[in-house]
């Protein structure tokens, strides 16, 4: 009969244990070898010889040698017997697969845990281990399914009978904590629901959750995996209120809307403080606004969260946490939506803005003090930072990549801060990268936390900052706080912040008034033609034709394409009087918002108006941006949004050669599609008031040949306007840059 090992660690402290560490296996295989030629009755000697031929390679003579000891001719051992054994070897193998994780050598280890699980299948600490290590290994794919599918199987048949203690809870947190940080697999919300039954302290296991689902959304694009997450962490903590706003903001995102507005709702009734209060009920107003169509309760919501501000603004907290003071900065997001009144607006912007920067001087004053005592040698270059999540497929990216594309290398250097680096295949996102000469990635070069990017902005040195997100991404709002750059601007994403570190906002002679300075913190950089220019847009195959609208040859096609955001009543009901005064005329209605709540809206208003539903079209999103242009193509005349206007959509529209109708008003948002059509030589379609509006969406949908003229002017304004010229653009503003660095200069001479 064999005899089971004397002691593992007797084995261990062998001549042959100081071989296998010096990795000299052929000495130490020839020890066991001898070992088992004198006690061939020590089943251990056999496990040692095959771990040893293991880690030569030889994986095959170790199963053999494995099998020798438990199937030895000279013994029948019973089955209970066998099991002791079994358990032996794979003691053995864990405290060298341990050793070897230590060392580390993370596929030697894995390999020793591939052959454990082949022994014991069902051993959930050493899937555990075997599934850490493929993350580690970065091998983790979906061939590795199998091992995690076991591991899910294994923790939910313990947890029904009680035996949760089987399992080792510091290795289940390292996997999780390894899965939620790893790129998005397929089995990840499966395994954290089989995990809850383990949780003890159910906040700091939420709040993972919470952060692995924003790094899900935002980097990887994974929505669906975000918001599983954060509906199970409901299932721990119902009434947490940063898991509901974060859901609620997830589900506006996927496009559902109707949960969107519940969970909002919720997080309203259930927050108690002011700052809560506030977020909750920005929330529920951007989720009304996101769905389209729910007018009277955006205004109601709207008109609470006036208040709100209003009250936040007086109390004037201090020593607020900077995630909350981040969120603050864009909570006066969607006043432009709502109201042309720039004066009030930016009135308010500017006072949150300066809270937000108070907060961010106590918490940070160490840290930006070494900002401020930067020196600031005059290079032969200047360092130009471009800091934005929008330098890829987006709006944005489309628009700001011309300015990148022709900027002088000579006499500049270009850096990119990438927030929210999406870790997806965007082939924008990665020309952008190829244009600079250093880059950050957010979420891959480090976490993105606001110190962490301003300390790399200062790093580097950068000599003028520019912004390109404004109050649309409040982490870029936390990094410009922080002043991590001499001179900082903000550009093109949206209107100005406020915030106080930021020292111009470029704008031209028409994107704002004379009085704008009035009531901008920021000292207002006007170029002189436009401040924005491209050289053109891509273009598809349409996929659109109007016989599949069933809409007659010789009609007259209006289109509106923007989002529910913009969509306004008062400037719907005249778009309505347009159609309802203008003989076989057509309405397309197209943009993302909820579809069914965007079509309740505009077959109201219409009925009210007296236009018959059967003369409106409800359109799909286009499959891309370059279709999407091509489609424009089906329109006879395109009639903007106010009080805020398009942007991007407005200067695909003239790139199409196609006639527009636009109500000019007083802020920013209301005056896009102004500049951009005095800028393409177009004057025919800018209305000062709602009737001119009417007037000339009249005008243009009846004069065949006014629309003709204009359709041509645009065309050959493709050659001589400043709108179409991106690289004189690009020498505008890079002389604006050397005179603000210049101005930076004298200034500092004088001081």
């Amino acid at each position: 009969m064999f005899s089971n090992s004397r002691s593992i660690m007797n084995y261990w402290e062998k001549p042959a244990y100081n071989f296998l560490l010096q990795k000299d296996y052929d000495r130490a295989a020839n020890v066991y070898e001898q070992s088992i030629d004198a006690e061939p009755e020590v089943v251990s000697h056999y496990w040692y010889l095959g771990l040893i031929q293991l880690l030569q390679g030889e994986e095959i003579e170790a199963q053999t040698t494995w099998m020798e000891g438990i199937s030895n001719p000279n013994c029948d051992p019973d089955s209970e017997q066998v099991e002791l054994w079994t358990a032996e070897l794979v003691e053995i193998l864990q405290t060298e697969a341990e050793r070897q994780r230590s060392l580390p050598d993370y596929e030697t280890a894995w390999l020793i845990r591939q052959h454990i699980r082949e022994i014991a299948p069902k051993n959930l600490n050493n899937l555990l281990q075997i599934v850490w290590l493929c993350i580690e290994l970065k091998t983790l794919t979906e061939a590795d399914l199998t091992s995690l599918e076991i591991l899910i199987e294994g923790l939910e048949e313990i947890t029904v009978a009680g035996k949760l203690g089987v399992v080792d809870l510091n290795l289940l947190w390292q996997v999780l904590d390894a899965l939620l940080k790893y790129p998005p697999y397929p089995l990840l919300v499966e395994f954290a629901e089989a995990c809850l039954p383990y949780v003890k302290d159910q906040i700091t296991f939420v709040y993972k959750l919470i952060h692995a689902s924003v790094d899900l959304s935002y980097f990887y694009r994974r929505s669906d995996l975000a918001i599983s997450l954060l509906e199970l962490c409901l299932r721990l903590l119902p009434e947490e209120i940063e898991v509901l706003e974060h859901l609620s903001t997830l589900y506006q995102i996927a496009g559902d809307h109707d949960r969107g507005i519940a969970t909002a709702k919720l997080s309203c009734e259930l927050s108690v403080r002011l700052v809560d209060k506030f977020f909750a009920n920005g929330l529920l107003l951007r989720a009304y606004l996101n769905q389209g169509g729910k007018w009277q309760e955006a205004l109601s919501t709207f008109a609470t969260q006036s208040a709100l501000l209003s009250q936040l603004i007086t109390e004037k907290p201090t020593e607020l946490h900077p995630a909350i003071v981040n969120r603050l900065y864009v909570s006066n997001y969607f006043a432009p939506y709502i109201r042309d009144n720039p004066k009030l607006n930016h009135t308010l912007q500017n006072q949150i803005s300066q809270l937000c920067q108070a907060n961010t001087n106590v918490d940070l004053a160490a840290q930006m003090q070494r900002f401020r005592q930067r020196s600031h040698p005059k290079s032969q270059k200047l360092r130009i930072g471009y800091i934005s999540h929008c330098m890829a497929t987006h709006s944005v990216g489309w628009l700001a990549r011309w300015l990148l594309r022709h900027h002088d290398r000579d006499r500049f250097q270009i850096y990119g801060y990438f927030q929210t680096y999406r870790q997806v295949s965007d082939d924008l996102q990665s020309w952008y990268e190829s244009q600079m000469d250093g880059v950050y990635r957010a979420g891959v070069d480090g976490s993105g936390e606001c110190d962490e990017m301003a300390a790399k902005i200062y790093q580097d040195q950068i000599d003028i900052l520019i912004d390109l997100d404004s109050i649309t991404l409040d982490g870029t709002c936390g990094v410009m706080a922080r002043k991590p750059a001499p001179i900082q601007v903000t550009w093109l994403g949206w209107d100005a912040s406020g915030i106080p570190a930021i020292d111009y906002f470029i704008a031209d002679p028409y994107v704002l008034p004379d009085s704008a300075q009035e009531y901008y913190s920021e000292k207002i950089w006007r170029l002189p033609h436009t401040y924005i220019a491209v050289d053109g847009f891509e273009i598809a195959v349409p996929n659109l034709r109007r016989d599949q609208l069933d809409i007659p040859p010789d009609a007259v096609i209006f289109l509106s394409a923007q989002r529910g955001y913009k969509r306004h009543p008062e400037t719907v009901r005249l778009q309505m009087q347009i159609i309802k005064a203008v003989p076989n005329s057509y309405f397309l209605i197209k943009g993302i918002a909820d579809r069914d709540s965007i079509k309740d809206f505009f077959t109201e208003i219409a009925s009210e108006v007296g236009v018959e539903f059967d003369r409106l079209r409800f359109l799909a999103m286009s499959p891309s941006e370059a279709i999407h242009r091509a489609n424009l193509g089906i329109a006879d005349v395109v009639l903007d949004t106010y009080p805020y206007n398009g942007a991007t959509t407005t200067l695909e529209t003239l790139w199409m050669c196609l006639p527009l109708v636009t109500r000019v008003g007083e802020q920013f948002a209301a005056r896009n599609s102004y500049t951009m059509m005095m800028n393409a030589g177009i004057t025919e379609g800018i209305a000062w008031s709602d009737a001119e509006y009417v007037e000339w969406g009249i005008r243009l949908g009846t004069d065949a040949a006014l629309r003709q003229d204009i359709g041509a002017r645009l065309k050959a304004s493709r050659q001589t306007a400043p709108l179409w010229n991106a690289a004189q653009f690009t020498r505008e503003m890079e002389k604006a840059y050397e005179q603000m660095w210049e101005i930076f200069w004298e200034n500092k001479k004088a001081a």
